[in-house]
């Protein structure tokens, strides 16, 4: 009777878009909240210049004078333009409050001082003065209302709410399709440890991870399935994804071209032409436009001044070299490197995780096309070859700074691509197909939670402290067992969307392959049409 219930309450979820909408944000909100809420202040990567820009941001600081300041990034020293602004002196003693544990992963977030209000406003220097001030709008204005690691924990919560609302979308894509448990996995694959991390973060990676996520999931159906009663519906999805993107990063616009690309490969015949006869298409690609316009006049306008004292053997060649010698561990970290990249996940989350990926890929190849192989081979490529050419490109201005997560708003295509090459080429039905998605599905829950509670452990009692937290010397506010409890649910959830999706699909021209339509919302408008 509960797995009648469940499915009952799975199909009702699909027949809604907005009611499986509010569901996956909810969900994702609480994956993102419970790192805002149990990750110490300072410990993830660069947070306290995007908490000061955030907060200088909401302030009106919008710019700031230039101040050359002395740092030593990657083992190369040099003197790093960031801007002066002025801020509650608190925010001052929040570059220095992770100073005793970071780099040290033996040594818990116990040491860290409590950051406190003080009066009075004092200068303060942030690296990301440079970046364009959208994100920030978004997630600082709680530094207004409330003071101390309240209005830091705020600013997170409002960065995770973004991130679930994109994503959220993104599963609404992916339900669309017949096959729904196939593209709903490969949106799951794509939303790694690490990016759920970012997503709970102060720190312009996990938007642009999410708007990735959604780019890819609403890009590819409207080539692929240009469904006439979904079409407006996913090319606002895609615009949004998109502008989201683009104003974050100038990579932005890069990584919107590849996703784009890999659709156009993909695509039906006969399907741009009928995205290119909506209205909807032009509206958001003159807004995309705008936002591409306005985020590189900003990059222009704002330079990166830096001197970088880089020695003269990293030539471009070198660069290039370590960088290739490096792949892995940044595939690595696009699973789950938290941290300063010093809180590495449990072997069996980079093992299963990767072992997820790599499934789909293979059943991909074997049922894909000359256009689908291109497609895969052409992300892989671009998951190894990208990070070589930005590194080759910048390491003597900025040195060798390359992380997993600065990839993964291209490198979540890769499952998600995979996906839905599988939904259109494997064959209807099928016990083992079904039992692996199934599997799976929940394989990733629970290497999932191991990832969550390997941080907690590396902040509450160091890595070399007891296996199971106890006694914990640093704790989050209401208490690790909680957190852990509420991830651990939200996690499973997202394996029953994939454990007892209804596939929709029919045998016939329109099963599966290039008819392969969708199905939330589908019958009241099919019924509203009399096609039902």
């Amino acid at each position: 009777m509960m797995i009648t219930a469940v499915k009952s309450l799975a199909d009702r979820l699909a027949s809604s878009p907005r009611r499986l909408w509010a569901v996956s944000f909810t969900v994702f909100l609480l994956l993102g909240a419970s790192w805002s809420l149990t990750t110490p202040t300072g410990a993830s990567p660069d947070e306290s210049a995007h908490l000061i820009r955030a907060a200088a941001v909401a302030r009106g600081q919008v710019d700031g004078r230039e101040v050359m300041v002395p740092h030593v990034v990657a083992g190369i020293e040099g003197h790093f333009a960031e801007t002066e602004v002025m801020l509650p002196r608190m925010y001052k003693d929040l570059k220095d409050v992770n100073a005793c544990y970071v780099f040290q992963p033996e040594v818990s977030a116990s040491c860290a001082p409590k950051l406190k209000d003080a009066p009075g406003t004092a200068p303060v220097t942030t690296a990301a003065g440079r970046y364009h001030p959208a994100y920030y709008f978004a997630v600082g204005w709680p530094s207004l209302l409330v003071g101390g690691e309240t209005a830091l924990h705020l600013m997170r919560l409002v960065s995770a709410a973004i991130c679930a609302a994109l994503v959220a979308s993104a599963v609404v894509s992916a339900a669309e399709w017949r096959r729904r448990d196939f593209t709903l996995l490969g949106v799951i694959t794509a939303a790694t440890p690490m990016a759920l991390f970012m997503f709970g973060m102060v720190n312009p990676s996990g938007p642009e991870i999410a708007a990735g996520i959604l780019v890819w999931s609403a890009g590819l159906p409207a080539l692929i399935s240009p469904d006439p009663y979904l079409l407006n519906r996913r090319l606002a999805r895609l615009g949004i994804g998109a502008l989201v993107l683009i104003s974050i990063r100038p990579l932005g616009l890069i990584w919107f071209s590849a996703a784009l690309f890999f659709a156009l490969l993909l695509q039906r015949k006969g399907a741009l032409r009928e995205v290119l006869r909506r209205k909807a298409t032009w509206l958001w690609g003159l807004v995309a436009a705008a936002a591409a316009g306005s985020a590189y006049a900003w990059t222009a306008n704002h330079p990166d001044n830096s001197l970088i004292n880089t020695p003269s053997s990293l030539t471009p060649v070198v660069a290039a070299r370590s960088t290739f010698d490096n792949s892995l561990d940044y595939i690595k970290q696009m699973v789950g490197y938290f941290g300063w990249l010093d809180a590495p996940p449990p072997a069996a989350t980079l093992l299963v995780w990767s072992g997820v990926v790599l499934a789909l890929v293979l059943f991909a190849f074997c049922f894909a096309k000359v256009r689908d192989v291109l497609a895969i081979v052409g992300t892989m490529a671009g998951i190894i070859v990208i990070p070589i050419a930005a590194q080759a490109m910048q390491a003597r201005s900025l040195g060798m700074i390359w992380q997993g997560r600065y990839l993964l708003p291209f490198a979540v295509g890769l499952p998600i691509v995979c996906a839905v090459i599988c939904h259109e080429r494997l064959p209807l039905g099928g016990f083992t197909f079904r039992r692996l998605l199934v599997l799976s599905s929940f394989s990733l829950a629970v290497v999932n939670v191991a990832a969550f509670v390997w941080a907690l452990r590396r902040n509450a009692v160091g890595t070399k402290g007891p296996l199971l937290i106890s006694p914990a010397h640093w704790v989050p506010v209401g208490g690790w067992p909680l957190w852990v409890a509420v991830y651990a649910v939200a996690a499973l959830v997202l394996g029953v969307l994939v454990a007892v999706s209804d596939n929709r699909g029919r045998s016939g021209p329109d099963a599966g392959g290039a008819g392969g339509g969708a199905t939330v919302g589908r019958g009241r408008l099919a019924a509203a049409h009399g096609e039902a």
